[in-house]
């Protein structure tokens, strides 16, 4: 009996060994398809930008995370969830390191903000500003809605759930990194104004047309296939994964890709950015809607996209280069919406959200991320400046910044 029970413990003590394990490895894949991402985020910008500005985007999105990974784990990752990383390593390796690599995951979460805004801002903006501005949002700004979103802090998910019936259901982040990102954006590009010669004094635009579209593609496909990471790990424990979360992004990433491929006129850039806008819209609620739900969802973001990019550039003459406004902010509020629509079981989904909190929180982050970034980016270009000079822009931040282009003028002879 005695080596029964011995027996018994010793395979419950595997048994935990194995599914702690098993969690640890689950989100580091995931975290490691999301850093993944990063790479699609540079190459996108490669793509898009002139020629002149491509070193440029490829040192700013790896330097971007550098600086969040040092804000996040000092200061954001606290403010977010109240844990920090000052115990011993006895302590940090419990459950095999799960709370570590929890902490990496959610960080490829909170890079994103500025590799988003890096779009939005490209060709024109100052290098170490940025790296500033960088910092203080993941360091304070994010975190402070992440909190508040997945952490339950100032017991606002209670109030929802008391008065709605449901609390606020943002699986993956449509609101909690994609909104949050494209309208801190918003501001950072006002702030900064448009490209010198964009347009001009007629009000007529001129053309900046992308520098590669193969690395404009190669960074729109990176993006895809890490989303699959983005979306269906974010479960965050084996006991957790849903195949309904795949399957519905890639509905959604499907009816992006048809959306804009119509609406654009079978325009690559368009049709690059169908399959990110319908990815965004499905964060949230892709554990919860049907797959028809997540293609309707994905068609309108697709939609969307095509439309207010063209409006943005044309009409209202915002310089938004990467269109990261309309893609991730309009997209990510969306997307936090179609959540309490299509979650819902009158329409085919799980069920368990309710209108009203995804609206309410979505209005909120929105507010969160304009404040934040007309602060930070206020406070930057009053101090430091923003911008590269006029020289500087029309010599290309390659050269005015990192003294080297993306190729050379002319092969060496040697």
């Amino acid at each position: 009996m005695v080596l029964a029970f011995h027996a018994g413990f010793v395979l419950e003590v595997f048994m935990d060994s194995f599914h702690s394990g098993s969690n640890v490895l689950f989100i580091l894949l995931g975290g490691i398809m999301v850093l993944a991402m990063h790479a699609g985020f540079a190459f996108l910008e490669v793509g898009t930008v002139r020629k002149k500005n491509q070193v440029n985007a490829l040192v700013k999105i790896l330097t971007d995370f550098a600086i969040s990974t040092i804000a996040y784990f000092f200061v954001g990752y606290g403010i977010a969830y109240g844990i920090h990383f000052f115990s011993g390593v006895d302590t940090l390796m419990e459950k095999n390191g799960y709370e570590l690599t929890k902490f990496f995951f959610l960080l490829t979460f909170a890079a994103a903000i500025p590799a988003i805004i890096s779009g939005g801002i490209a060709e024109r903006a100052r290098f170490y500003p940025q790296l500033a501005a960088t910092f203080l949002l993941v360091g304070f700004v994010y975190p402070f809605f992440e909190g508040i979103a997945w952490n339950k802090m100032f017991g606002l998910q209670d109030w929802l759930t008391t008065t709605f019936g449901a609390p606020f259901h943002d699986f993956a982040g449509s609101v909690v990194v994609h909104a949050m990102g494209g309208w801190i954006a918003l501001p950072a590009v006002l702030l900064l104004g448009a490209r010198y010669g964009r347009y001009t004094k007629d009000g007529r635009m001129s053309a900046h047309p992308p520098s590669s579209i193969p690395f404009l593609a190669l960074g729109a496909w990176i993006l895809t296939v890490g989303w699959f990471g983005f979306n269906v790990m974010s479960a965050q424990t084996i006991e957790n994964i849903s195949g309904l979360v795949a399957i519905n992004s890639l509905m959604a990433m499907v009816g992006g890709i048809l959306a804009a491929l119509v609406l654009g006129k079978n325009d690559p850039g368009f049709v690059h950015n169908g399959p990110l806008a319908g990815l965004v819209a499905v964060c949230a609620g892709s554990d919860l809607m049907h797959p028809m739900g997540a293609l309707v969802v994905g068609l309108v973001a697709g939609a969307l996209f095509v439309v207010m990019f063209t409006l943005t550039q044309n009409r209202w003459k915002i310089d938004d280069v990467l269109g990261v406004w309309p893609l991730h902010g309009l997209c990510g509020a969306w997307g936090g919406i179609a959540a309490g629509i299509f979650g819902s079981k009158a329409l085919g989904g799980a069920g368990g959200v309710a209108f009203m909190p995804q609206l309410l929180m979505t209005l909120l982050a929105i507010a969160i991320a304009l404040a934040g970034g007309f602060a930070v980016y206020g406070l930057l270009k009053k101090v430091f400046g923003l911008r590269l000079d006029q020289e500087e822009e029309y010599e290309g931040a390659d050269l005015s910044i990192h003294k080297i282009t993306a190729t050379p003028e002319r092969e060496a002879s040697w």
